[in-house]
């Protein structure tokens, strides 16, 4: 039985304004944009505290009008921002991207404007010495290693002082082509999966980047050989029938019960926004850990919350406990579903 922590989970990750275009329209030619925050690690954090633990993420972000709609919005998700640090340089500035959603047979589209971000500035000073010890869990991902020397220094330096600290470390690859190459990708979560307990990584990154061959089951059970530490790995499979049309499911192996587990696939998703949707899966693989240390129940909330967050506007998720249980159960009746039952 782990501790009391004043948390569950705490992550740390870049925070963003997301700009979009209403109604499907282009970049090139909107003249209104709609806002949102997001980010991967912090979407993690709201889904978490959504299904009912105690989260905080940490990061930067500039003392303005801008920074303080973001911090809103942390708050709107129960996520607590007690290890947020502000930025009141006159540098300060919140990394933006636009985002233009795809109806076939035109692709979504992302242009990014986040250089020189706040988030950049961020040091060990500025976080307090005492959240180590405060939670049961920590999360990052790739992008976080990805988007500076600095934030990649704090990224690496957090995993260590968490672990030594009893907390199970939680990675997500979350591969960004835009941010950094795969050989330096590869050579960088060589070096920090030691310290992985719960571990996020796609059937082609690991074949492209790690180069792992054989089934999907070769290749998990490869890593957790290679590191003995990870005891559970996860690998989502989704297929895009169209931008607005997806099918999504996931497979789950448990080292130390030396077991997969995996379920149907949520077919036909009616996609309104794919943005966060597998934030949202990490979020229910972790929530079903930290509640019922269960793989099993982590894959089928995990698959839930994805589904779900396909179909919800923005970067962060907004469901709860009892809504995505009840979407599992549906998800597994094996008759007629009651539409009373709402």
């Amino acid at each position: 039985m782990e501790n009391k922590k004043d948390f569950d989970l705490i992550t740390l990750g870049e925070i963003m304004l997301r700009l979009s275009p209403p109604n499907n329209g282009r970049i090139q030619r909107s003249d209104l944009f709609e806002k949102h925050a997001g980010g991967a690690e912090l979407n993690v954090a709201s889904g978490v505290s959504l299904l009912g633990m105690r989260t905080a993420l940490i990061s930067k972000l500039p003392a303005s009008d801008l920074g303080t709609y973001i911090k809103n919005r942390i708050r709107f998700c129960s996520v607590s921002d007690d290890f947020i640090a502000w930025d009141t340089s006159a540098n300060a500035r919140l990394g933006i991207y636009y985002y233009e959603n795809g109806a076939y047979p035109r692709k979504p589209s992302v242009v990014y404007d986040r250089k020189n971000s706040s988030f950049n500035s961020i040091t060990m000073d500025e976080i307090p010495e005492s959240v180590f010890s405060s939670t049961r869990m920590f999360h990052t991902s790739g992008i976080t290693l990805a988007v500076s020397k600095q934030t990649r220094e704090i990224a690496l330096e957090l995993i260590k002082k968490f672990k030594a600290a009893g907390a199970r470390i939680s990675f997500d690859v979350n591969y960004r082509a835009t941010l950094w190459s795969e050989e330096e990708a590869r050579s960088t979560i060589t070096h920090i999966l030691p310290y992985v307990d719960i571990f996020f990584v796609s059937e082609e990154s690991s074949r492209r980047m790690f180069g792992k061959t054989g089934t999907l089951h070769d290749i998990h059970r490869s890593f957790c050989k290679e590191f003995p530490n990870i005891k559970i790995i996860a690998s989502t499979a989704r297929v895009v029938v169209s931008p607005k049309n997806h099918s999504f499911t996931s497979t789950i192996y448990s080292a130390e019960k030396d077991t997969f587990y995996t379920e149907p696939a949520y077919k036909d998703i009616d996609v309104v926004d794919r943005i966060g949707s597998g934030d949202a899966y990490c979020a229910g693989v972790l929530f079903g850990m930290l509640k019922y240390n269960d793989p099993e129940k982590a894959l089928q909330y995990g698959n839930a919350t994805c589904a779900t967050k396909n179909t919800i506007p923005g970067d962060l998720p907004i469901f709860d406990y009892a809504e995505i249980t009840r979407i599992i159960e549906n998800h597994h009746a094996s008759g007629p579903v009651s539409e009373m039952n709402r």
